[in-house]
């Protein structure tokens, strides 16, 4: 597989604000705060077939690069690095792998290390074969994105020098939408499995049916920034609530606004040709049941990529001004958590079993087209054999005084909101689809309302699994603040 080379520089952004940067001071100074970064190009070949929606179609034009966006922190105790790939999701095993190379190469342990999926729509499988029959086996893509992972981190550790950090945080909650409604009596279609929800995901912009959205929004940007002393930029790591953006031309691979926000954070700094390179990072917040689209006013149609410009402009010019405000320090420690919860997973009843057997039954749909009810009754069959429960990887780091946790799922955004105001380490956020890509993460109440993002085949964990896993995440959250306060390295 031949791979692109290409460097993707990043460079500040934000408005609205929040500082708050004493938090950064929370715990003793270790000597020599260093942090570097790079990038690294995982743009697969065209023919394969692009993901995230229910049918697959291959890609035939590479509109922008894919990268995974590195960056290495030192404290000199302790090191992190944290990765943020153009992709729909992060399988275990690549996570792994990746992991195991940059502790070979780096000597950074892997549970020190976070590696994240945008959920751009617009890239190949970085999935794999299925993990349950090949536990451990990775496609030749899946390889070819651990490597240079690895590469990227070691690039970064490469360009470590001494840094500053400082958080921040933009208000946007103008580009952030609840998908999940309530409609008018009456007014709820069937879901494929021939009920009727209490909610629907994404109904109709603009219908007289609407009532009101079922969940909130988060627009706040969270932003970790770090220069050299003398000011030059490092990197910025930031994190928003947002699903995607989308609206690519057809068969384009992209990175979505995700892309466009890191080369406008690069040209607001004046980063272009700085050597090292400065990197910009956005990862995903909580953003399971939150997307781009005003269901009370729709916008009019517009040309591929004009709306995804519009939020990563608007949202890194909001980051740019934040951090314009911020203060830096260079007292700086570092602390990690990683473990893997064991938690249940939903079985198919004998009667939806029975529902997915007659389903299957009829005629086959077309090809190339989408039937909802044969989808799932595949999907209800193959939950019948799906395991009784997974060890899910959770993780938290703390950089200074800011904790970051995150969860293997399309997190719903009132866990990432609960997170953020719980966790004793703050300031808190929280980053999705790390170290795995487990379907939607709804909460008990969401559970009970129904929904795409609930349907089995969709969310495939118990419906108590995100107060779980938020108590655990919780639980390593008091863990690495306590190791600070005590000026403890883990």
């Amino acid at each position: 597989m031949k791979s692109r080379w290409a460097c993707l520089f990043g460079v500040l952004g934000g408005m609205v604000a929040c500082l708050d940067l004493a938090a950064m001071a929370a715990a003793p100074a270790a000597s020599g705060f260093r942090a570097g970064a790079a990038t690294s190009n995982i743009t697969p070949p065209l023919g394969g077939d692009i993901v995230g929606g229910f049918l697959p179609f291959p890609a035939t034009h590479v509109h922008d690069e894919l990268h995974a966006r590195c960056l290495a922190l030192d404290d000199g105790k302790t090191k992190l690095a944290l990765v943020v790939c153009d992709l729909l999701g992060v399988d275990t095993r690549l996570s792994a792998e990746a992991r195991k190379l940059i502790h070979q190469s780096t000597g950074i342990p892997p549970d020190h290390v976070l590696i994240s999926a945008t959920h751009t729509h617009s890239a190949c499988s970085a999935m794999g074969k299925d993990r349950l029959k090949y536990p451990n086996e990775l496609d030749e893509y899946q390889r070819f994105v651990a490597r240079r992972i690895a590469d990227g981190v070691r690039c970064a550790v490469n360009h470590l020098r001494p840094a500053q950090a400082a958080f921040a945080t933009a208000e946007a909650p103008e580009h952030v939408f609840n998908r999940r409604w309530f409609l008018k009596p009456g007014a709820m279609p069937p879901n494929p499995f021939g009920e009727i929800d209490k909610v629907k995901m994404n109904p109709p912009a603009g219908s007289p049916d609407l009532v009101e959205p079922a969940g909130p929004t988060d627009p706040t940007v969270s932003i970790l920034a770090f220069r050299e002393p003398g000011g030059r930029p490092i990197a910025v790591f930031s994190a928003y609530s947002l699903h995607y953006v989308g609206g690519v031309g057809p068969g384009h691979i992209s990175a979505d606004y995700y892309g466009v926000y890191c080369r406008r954070l690069q040209r607001l700094l004046g980063a272009e040709d700085q050597d090292p390179p400065f990197v910009a990072m956005m990862a995903n917040g909580t953003s399971g049941d939150v997307n781009n689209i005003n269901f009370r006013n729709p916008r009019p149609s517009q040309g591929p990529y004009v709306q995804m410009r519009h939020v990563a402009e608007s949202l890194a010019d909001k980051v740019a001004g934040a951090l314009a405000k911020a203060t830096y320090r260079d007292d700086v420690t570092l602390a990690a958590r990683y473990r893997e919860p064991v938690v249940s997973c939903r079985r198919p009843t004998e009667k939806q079993l029975e529902w997915a057997r007659q389903t299957l039954a009829k005629p086959a749909p077309k090809p190339g087209t989408t039937d909802l009810s044969y989808i799932y009754a595949q999907r209800t069959m193959s939950m019948k054999n799906h395991p009784e429960s997974l060890a899910l990887p959770l993780q938290v780091l703390r950089i200074g005084g800011v904790c970051i946790g995150t969860m293997p799922n399309e997190v719903f955004c009132e866990i990432g909101l609960e997170f953020r105001k719980r966790s004793p380490v703050q300031p808190a956020f929280l980053v999705s689809l790390a170290h795995g890509s487990f379907g939607y993460l709804p909460t008990p109440r969401h559970h009970e309302l129904g929904g795409y993002e609930t349907w089995l085949g969709t969310s495939r964990l118990e419906p108590q699994a995100s107060d779980k896993m938020l108590a655990v995440l919780l639980e390593m959250a008091a863990e690495v603040g306590a190791s600070g306060a005590q000026g403890k390295q883990p």
